[in-house]
């Protein structure tokens, strides 16, 4: 399982990569493993500011869907484009062009309170 060092998670299974007062969010290798193939990703939050918890989205696979937590509050700025026509690529690359939203972080020092890699790792076992 792929859990990469610098990135944060939640307990919902949402990572974030912070890159200056931006960041990018997308759900865990283990997430989509435990989904499935993925055919359809709904984001219909853009320009919207929600708290950490709410849902900014819904992921749909062939024999489920989950809905998709923002892991820290912010406003979501960009839908990642990608996936609108390729959905797969959620499950081809999670951490890298299989992300979901861009965000502007409300408070940057709460993304210090999400799970590290080595804590995610206990969590999911």
């Amino acid at each position: 399982m792929n859990i990469p060092a610098e990135l944060r998670y939640s307990k919902d299974h949402e990572w974030i990569r912070l890159e200056g007062e931006t960041a990018y969010v997308g759900i865990t290798d283990f997430a989509q493993h435990e989904l499935g193939d993925i055919v359809f990703v709904d984001v219909d939050t853009v320009e919207e500011s929600l708290e950490a918890e709410e849902t900014f989205g819904t992921v749909e696979a062939v024999k489920t869907s989950s809905e998709l937590l923002l892991p820290v509050a912010g406003t979501v700025i960009e839908f990642n484009e990608l996936l609108a026509d390729a959905p797969e690529t959620v499950n081809n690359d999670p951490y890298g062009d299989g992300w979901i939203i861009k965000i502007q972080v409300a408070n940057a020092a709460d993304i210090d309170g999400l799970l590290t890699a080595e804590a995610y790792k206990e969590l999911i076992g």
